[in-house]
């Protein structure tokens, strides 16, 4: 068998691929198996269960949200934590295009990490820094909609943009849906 390292990311790689093509719930250890060529046992070396596989591939991403969340919460007012948020969460969901699509919209997802508080803890730190802009159900609401709202929007409907525009139009409504102000671009001659 391949190095340990490299074969673990191989099923991680080809477990992202297939979940964002047939969903967490309609890929199965033997369908990851046969796509990679090896044995369900083989699989079983590195992960007991789809669960396990699945929090090996979130975990980049559960690590890069925390330190986004982390970095917002350091900042003075609701809508430089909201921006700041808004525009690391965004960056995160351009990169994991069809992935960060499948978690948010997969509800098999949801219950295989129901039980994760670190899930759940960032998930609630994530709609708490962008609800403060406008406190009440009013934010609470606008919250909502950014972060499902990016996570379907980086999916198969934002097929035909390329990465920066991408970034620039999720940040851009998610920025209106929120009311925060655009930072002001600089003109000839400010320095």
């Amino acid at each position: 068998m391949a190095d340990a390292p490299d074969t673990r990311g191989r099923l991680i790689d080809t477990a992202v691929a297939l979940f964002t093509r047939h969903t967490f719930a309609g890929t199965s250890l033997q369908m990851i198996a046969d796509h990679i060529g090896f044995t369900k046992a083989a699989i079983y070396h590195h992960f007991r269960t789809r669960e396990q596989l699945l929090l090996a591939v979130l975990e980049p991403l559960l690590s890069e949200l925390g330190t986004v969340l982390d970095e917002a919460e350091l900042k003075r007012s609701p809508q430089a934590r909201a921006a700041h948020l808004l525009t690391g969460y965004s960056g995160i969901a351009v990169r994991n295009r069809g992935l960060v699509g499948v978690l948010a919209t997969d509800p098999s997802v949801a219950t295989a990490l129901e039980a994760r508080t670190d899930w759940t803890e960032l998930i609630e730190r994530q709609l708490k820094i962008l609800a403060e802009v406008e406190p009440g159900p009013g934010g609470t609401v606008r919250a909502a909609m950014v972060v499902a709202g990016i996570a379907a929007a980086a999916g198969p409907l934002s097929a035909d943009l390329d990465d920066d525009e991408l970034l620039r139009q999720l940040i851009e409504a998610g920025r209106r849906t929120l009311g925060i102000r655009a930072p002001r671009t600089p003109r000839k001659g400010d320095t």
